[in-house]
């Protein structure tokens, strides 16, 4: 296929999931499409909201929609390394003889629902570290790789409720985005209920496959970034930086620590697979903007003043959208 070929089946493809999956999720359009663009660039996804919102049923409704192995993880304050990664077991082979066998854990799969994630410890949650950046599992003193594609796609409760513990820094840094699930409209619970109360069973069709879908994602990396786009990307980047030379007045006043150059290289993939969904071969300075908030919100940390004011990371990033500017050579905004 040629290029416009290659971005007509791309859109198609996406278009294809969006309707399977508003199957079953009513509303949510912004959740879909920032959990759709992660998966796509080859990310891992935080879904963050209280109970019943829908998180769940979003990443178990995507693991219908993809030709996929799917595992799903319960995250609570017992769970374990090894039920995690999987351990050595002593097994007996026909002949009798014992011999250890790494028994392989739930992390072995293309899709993983790591459900409630910050219900676990601070030990259970490094075993998703090396997992997340590396794609790999040290175990049984082994380095043992995962399977190509590889997802996490995490829902967690709001730190202030009851039984959570908030995700170190590092792991944070290793989702692509943070996506904040809010309630549903009236038009929307409505639907909700006539869909859920009334025995009606939506019935969902795969749409996209393992090779296929790393040949989307070829695609996504193929897409090329104008260098002032690059360059505006990386200017927003080190914004967040406080006490910096590119720091604003508000990463000063508010931020203690400002993103990895994992944000970046987030901007930049996000906002190509936005820019193919938009039927476009190149990146705009809209598709950084529309994902800015997504890819930086959890890389940032609020200081005690932005506590203690109630200012969040959302906002901050709200002020450097307005305030850095497009045009390198520009003042601020």
């Amino acid at each position: 296929m040629n290029t416009e070929e290659q971005i007509q089946n791309f859109r198609a493809v996406y278009a294809g999931l969006r309707a399977e999956i508003g199957k079953v999720i009513v509303g949510h359009e912004a959740i879909v499409d920032g959990t759709l663009i992660a998966v796509l660039a080859g990310g891992h996804v935080l879904l963050e909201g209280v109970p019943g919102l829908g998180k769940t049923l979003l990443v178990r409704t995507l693991s219908e929609v993809l030709d996929l192995s799917f595992n799903r993880i319960q995250f609570t304050p017992d769970l374990m390394p090894a039920d995690i990664l999987g351990t050595n077991m002593v097994m007996e082979n026909e002949s009798g003889r014992r011999a250890f066998e790494f028994q392989r854990g739930p992390i072995f799969a293309h899709l993983i629902l790591a459900d409630e994630i910050n219900r676990a410890t601070p030990k259970t949650q490094s075993a998703m570290l090396e997992a997340m950046q590396e794609k790999s599992v040290t175990a049984g003193g082994e380095i043992r790789r995962l399977v190509e594609p590889f997802f996490v796609l995490a829902t967690q409760n709001p730190i202030d409720q009851e039984g959570t513990y908030p995700l170190p820094e590092a792991q944070l840094d290793r989702f692509f985005f943070k996506l904040v699930v809010g309630y549903p409209s009236a038009a929307d619970l409505n639907e909700v209920l006539t869909r859920t109360t009334e025995g009606r069973k939506a019935t969902i069709n795969k749409v996209l496959d393992r090779e296929n879908l790393l040949e989307l994602q070829k695609l996504v990396r193929e897409v090329p970034v104008a260098s002032h786009v690059k360059d505006y990307a990386v200017r927003l980047v080190l914004a967040t930086h406080p006490k910096s030379e590119t720091a604003l007045p508000v990463t000063n006043q508010y931020l203690r620590f400002g993103s990895s150059p994992r944000g970046a290289q987030c901007l930049l993939l996000g906002g190509k697979v936005r820019a193919l969904t938009q039927g476009r071969f190149n990146v705009s300075f809209d598709d950084i903007q529309a994902i800015a908030t997504a890819t930086l919100r959890h890389r940032l940390i609020l200081n005690f003043e932005a506590e203690a004011e109630g200012v969040t990371t959302d906002q901050v990033i709200a002020q450097i959208l307005s305030e850095v500017p497009k045009d390198a050579g520009a003042g601020r905004a």
